[in-house]
């Protein structure tokens, strides 16, 4: 169990439950339990956490007893809560379901679904020649107990030449193999960021990076990105007036937004962190995958001359999620310092897994030329299903990644995420990419799906859009206030 809602939290969290689009003609029990389904499925509602009494709720929500009895009994028969006589009811999901790499849960035999939730693409076909290549380097490294805290050497070299490759020299000692970027920013944050430290974040911003800042206990603050990107003077005084002990940043195609950060910006943010005391944790899992023949900026570490520059990146995005392949760059002590906190973790990551990254890295002008080609593709089927279907949606084009950050038409996102599921489509909502719950006239949109496939998405999404629309058509009838 991860602790216990009060029912005036609870009731905050439900909002106007009992006038959410489509919910209308359903009995309010049955409007009170759905609500409380969506706001597990958008994560704003943790799993293993206790709910109020039936009672205690009742009175928060100004309704009867009778119905949140009923809602109750209706959330334990499809599996989202579980109740003990005298201990009371717990969050969970059915069975049958599964975390989807979101944080939704979802169907294990849910095949049919076009999935937007998950900004990654399917494995390219280099990927099994590079395994079976790896399965005949593997015996020369049976001999050994098989743990290498920081990567084994080939990995390790052939990372340091790209980062050489970009313009920041780089030694293999400087890089450690991590089991994913995700492990990566875990293990920074064990090491520089001490439970309840101090963290800037931009806003929105990666969900799993701020689930991994909770973690930690981390305060957080944040720098609301614009439209067209950061704002640097902004950005600059909020390092400069909070002085955080981490930053965390994604300047290649931040995601969600798909903004680039100019080269003049990543100087300034260097100096201003090294003149506050911050470390700048650079999220690079995009950098790969510049589109439309865009030219990347040098990296932050160019600018870095005081070790204030951790680095992240992995093989998820322009290779494949399958792969949990990442890596930290960093200066040689502070890799030595990750790998004796990387002791208590998980020791090391797989070695045939580094084996196979190694033979895709030696790859990797082809395949990542063949995924910006893929992704231009389907950006561009994105981009003209949306212009014809949800012409009202504002989307910026991005240069580069595998996202689109969409600008809805209302403050819709959560409701439209839920309907969409209904249809067939799974929707990552504005709120999940922020801390406090706002961003609901947002939507990201992978481009990550075969063209058909997103084609296919849009209509159904547009299709549940104008039926909110029309179902609520009603509920405008009685005045809202919404602060």
């Amino acid at each position: 169990m991860t602790g216990q809602v009060r029912g005036v939290q609870l009731a905050r969290l439900l909002g106007h439950w009992h006038a959410l689009p489509g919910r209308r003609r359903s009995p309010d029990y049955a409007a009170l339990a759905g609500t409380v389904r969506g706001l597990l499925a958008d994560g704003r509602l943790p799993l293993g956490v206790r709910l109020p009494a039936e009672r205690e709720l009742a009175e928060a929500l100004r309704i009867s007893r009778t119905t949140v009895t009923a809602a109750y009994r209706q959330l334990r028969e499809t599996g989202h809560l579980a109740s003990r006589r005298g201990a009371g009811s717990w969050t969970m999901l059915p069975g049958n379901h599964r975390v989807a790499s979101t944080g939704l849960w979802t169907p294990l035999d849910d095949r049919e679904m076009l999935d937007l939730g998950v900004a990654a693409l399917a494995a390219p076909p280099q990927l099994l020649t590079a395994a079976r290549a790896a399965v005949e380097d593997l015996p020369r490294y049976l001999g050994g107990a098989g743990y290498h805290p920081t990567g084994i050497i080939e990995l390790r070299e052939a990372v340091a030449d790209a980062y050489a490759a970009r313009g920041l020299p780089t030694s293999a000692d400087q890089i450690m193999v991590t089991s994913g970027t995700q492990h990566a920013l875990d293990l920074v944050l064990r090491l520089a960021l001490a439970p309840g430290g101090s963290v800037l974040v931009e806003s929105p911003t990666y969900p799993n990076a701020l689930a991994a800042l909770a973690g930690r206990r981390a305060r957080i603050t944040t720098h609301g990105l614009a439209a067209d990107g950061w704002e640097p003077d902004l950005l600059l005084g909020s390092l400069r007036q909070t002085r955080p002990k981490l930053a965390y940043l994604i300047p290649e195609f931040q995601n969600p937004t798909g903004h680039l950060m100019p080269a003049a910006l990543r100087e300034r943010v260097v100096a201003a962190a090294h003149a506050v005391g911050t470390d700048l944790v650079i999220d690079e899992s995009f950098v790969d995958l510049p589109l439309d023949g865009t030219e990347l900026p040098p990296p932050v570490g160019v600018y870095d001359r005081h070790s204030r520059v951790i680095s992240i990146g992995g093989m998820s995005k322009p290779y494949w999620g399958g792969l949990r392949i990442g890596w930290v760059r960093a200066s040689a002590p502070q890799v030595q310092r990750l790998a004796a906190v990387r002791v208590g973790v998980d020791m090391a990551s797989p070695v045939l897994d580094q084996l196979v990254a190694v033979h895709l890295l030696a790859d990797a002008d082809a395949i990542v030329a063949e995924r910006r080609v893929q992704l231009a593709v389907q950006r561009d089927a994105l981009l003209g299903a949306l212009a014809q279907r949800l012409p009202d949606w504002r989307v910026t084009v991005p240069r580069g990644g595998v996202t689109l950050w969409a600008e809805l038409d209302g403050p819709v996102s959560s409701a439209l995420a839920r309907a969409a599921e209904e249809v067939g489509v799974r929707l990552a909502p504005g709120p999940r990419f922020g801390l406090d719950g706002t961003m609901e006239r947002f939507l990201r949109l992978p481009f990550t799906l075969p063209a058909a496939d997103l084609v296919e998405a849009v209509g159904r999404i547009a299709a549940v859009r104008y039926d909110l629309d029309r179902t609520g058509r009603q509920r405008w009838r009685e005045p809202a206030v919404i602060a």
